[in-house]
């Protein structure tokens, strides 16, 4: 059952990236393979102007290995995997790197060191995250938020995440967004309250005057496709046609995106956005092309 389809990084996203870069990455705890291979394809690719920090020894020895002269970006001797995190975040507050891309570290101890309010990396909007996936390299895009920052956001945390992944669909180029607001149904349900949130924050796009299409609650099937939607007689602006899916939790997200990952062979670039930099934190088992779409997902959201 698991896709030995090749991972691919799409060309839109790349483009649009390339149009804005390079721009100065850290690279927190560099000194692994995955970590070097990925930087040195999005130099190669003019996204980034690589930083590094951590095992300066282990960082030059992976690079001699992987035939990359690294010899004029700067590295930051830090052989402890947990110290790399503030100072990454120092960079990035001092203005020296315009991104933060995750190497061989725990997401916790990266997102730590960047939410340290003495660093005001945080502006007024609440972080989130997007996943950017796509099948083939010129696929339109679905993004699936949020499925790996916010565990069980309420609804004032979920109006962020909308805005958020909005600002970013309309930097990647879709000018008015359909976004689908996510649950089990489309009736509203006392008893499944990601369905009477749905409702609530549907209201409220509206109210608010969001220049993007939202609705729901929305069953996944109807969401995606038009075919399920007309069947069950589902009219609304979304339906079939979703450009992003507003997930209710972190485990519905994040299974669905593995799931399209393992079974389906998509590239996932996932980006943390809504903070004064963009952060990169994929999974240490990310394939080097999804490495390399998250980046340029990072530099897309600038």
């Amino acid at each position: 059952m698991l896709s030995k389809k090749k991972i691919i990084c799409p060309v839109n996203l790349l483009k649009i990236a390339k149009n804005k870069g390079p721009v100065e990455a850290v690279i927190v705890n560099a000194g692994k393979k995955v970590a070097l291979e990925s930087a040195k394809q999005a130099v190669e690719a003019n996204l980034i102007i690589p930083f590094f920090v951590g095992d300066k020894s282990l960082i030059e020895k992976i690079a001699e290995e992987i035939k990359w002269d690294i010899s004029k970006y700067k590295i930051i001797h830090e052989p402890i995997e947990n110290n790399t995190a503030p100072i990454a975040a120092k960079l990035a507050s001092e203005g020296k790197v315009k991104i933060i891309v995750k190497g061989h570290i725990h997401t916790d101890v990266l997102m730590k060191a960047v939410l340290k309010r003495d660093l005001n990396l945080i502006g007024k909007k609440r972080l989130s995250h997007v996943w950017h996936m796509t099948l083939e390299k010129n696929d339109k895009p679905l993004i699936i938020t949020d499925g790996a920052l916010n565990v069980l956001p309420k609804l004032e945390t979920k109006m962020h995440i909308l805005k958020n992944s909005i600002d970013f669909a309309k930097r990647i180029g879709i000018s008015k967004p359909k976004v689908s607001v996510l649950s089990a149904t489309e009736e509203v349900l006392d008893s499944m309250p990601s369905s009477v949130d749905a409702k609530e924050l549907t209201k409220r796009a509206n109210e608010e005057g969001i220049e993007a299409d939202v609705f729901g609650p929305m069953a996944f099937d109807n969401s995606v496709s038009e075919k399920a939607a007309e069947i069950k007689g589902i009219k609304n602006t979304v339906a079939g046609k979703t450009d992003i899916l507003l997930v209710p939790n972190v485990e519905s997200g994040n299974g669905l995106v593995k799931m399209m990952i393992f079974f389906m062979g998509a590239c996932a670039a996932g980006v943390v956005v809504g903070g004064k930099v963009p952060v990169v934190i994929t999974s240490r088992a990310d394939d080097v092309e999804a490495r390399l779409a998250s980046i340029a997902a990072a530099v897309v959201a600038l």
